[in-house]
């Protein structure tokens, strides 16, 4: 910590160095007896807009009632240093897929349009996405419809962020979601973007997407999960969510680094590996995760006009691989906070 910090909270006594990703240094201190939260974004490429993202983000969300983000105390820019407010988390909790819901529909809700600028806009999938999924289909002998690729066009199309200032978390995995007495708060949004609320919506249809802890959630608790995010937003913005969760699904579904933890994404080209290849990533292989996305695509999108093509492929594909690979096991169904799955 700096001068500056130390001349607006005081000297720290450092408690303990906190487990995190080797993108920050975290650690618990307290100043004149009162805990909070350290949190250095780690140097190298893009450190420093990581750390503009999150405390951009943090800024915006702090506008939020009830909070869904801790407060932000101090920040030193030049040392890339944020001081949060500690959270005390409680433990599992039944309900907490509607708890997660309601708080990721606040955050969402926290910026608007005079916002624009404030924070990049979300990375869709792509054309080389889309190719390697077709390629996946063919390697596994299924009939590509000619239609296809211009609908995979139309969903990228779709799925462009452009003009839609939702405040996504980026990564609003369960453990980036601390529950506390006073409601589910987020935290390490290094990543937070501008897009589409159903972007991480579809997480608990698909699994949660970009997460070591991937579950599946039981369709009931699924259906007052996106009830409780709709009747939040409507609630907060007087409107109805933009978007469709089926784009947001098959989204997901094509895009082949949300198989791998995030150091490995950037390259396109996972998908195609799966018939070859099988690798585990926290409770799931990649296989599983693909299964469960394909399952979940064929189901929603089947009443969706404009993705019939692709629902009948993920189902010819989800087929296949059951075929291929009898003895594969489905996600683990989540109960409650996912991180707390036996």
């Amino acid at each position: 910590m700096g001068q500056s910090l130390r001349a607006a909270l005081g000297s720290p006594t450092t408690i303990r160095r906190l487990s995190s990703s080797p993108r920050s240094r975290v650690w618990l201190v307290e100043f004149d007896g009162a805990p909070a939260i350290v949190k250095q974004i780690a140097s190298g490429p893009g450190a420093h807009d990581r750390y503009l993202r999150e405390e951009t983000a943090l800024r915006l969300a702090g506008r939020a009632r009830p909070r869904v983000v801790p407060d932000l105390l101090a920040t030193d820019p030049g040392s890339c240093v944020l001081v949060l407010e500690y959270l005390a988390g409680e433990g599992p909790d039944e309900e907490w897929m509607v708890h997660y819901a309601t708080a990721l529909a606040r955050l969402h809700a926290a910026a608007g349009p005079a916002d624009a600028g404030a924070l990049p806009a979300w990375s869709e999938p792509g054309p080389a996405d889309a190719r390697s999924f077709l390629d996946l289909a063919a390697q596994l002998q299924v009939p590509i419809p000619p239609q296809l690729p211009d609908e995979l066009d139309g969903l990228l199309g779709r799925l462009d962020p452009a003009g839609d200032h939702t405040l996504l978390h980026g990564d609003p995995c369960p453990d980036n979601a601390v529950h506390t007495s006073d409601g589910i708060r987020f935290i390490d949004l290094e990543q937070a973007a501008f897009g589409s609320g159903y972007t991480e919506v579809a997480y608990l249809w698909t699994g949660f997407p970009t997460c070591w802890c991937a579950t599946s959630v039981p369709d009931p608790v699924r259906s007052q999960a996106e009830t409780a995010y709709r009747s939040t937003w409507r609630s907060i913005t007087g409107a109805d969510p933009g978007g469709q969760l089926a784009d947001a699904c098959a989204g997901w579904l094509i895009r082949g680094d949300a198989l791998v933890e995030h150091a490995r994404r950037g390259p396109a080209g996972y998908l195609a590996r799966l018939p070859h290849e099988d690798w585990r990533w926290g409770t799931a292989t990649a296989r599983q995760r693909l299964l469960h996305r394909l399952t979940v695509v064929a189901a929603l999108a089947a009443d969706h006009r404009a993705l019939a093509n692709l629902a009948m492929v993920s189902q010819a594909m989800r087929d296949k691989i059951q075929q291929r690979w009898p003895g594969m096991r489905p996600l683990p169904v989540a109960r409650g906070n996912p991180i707390h799955n036996p």
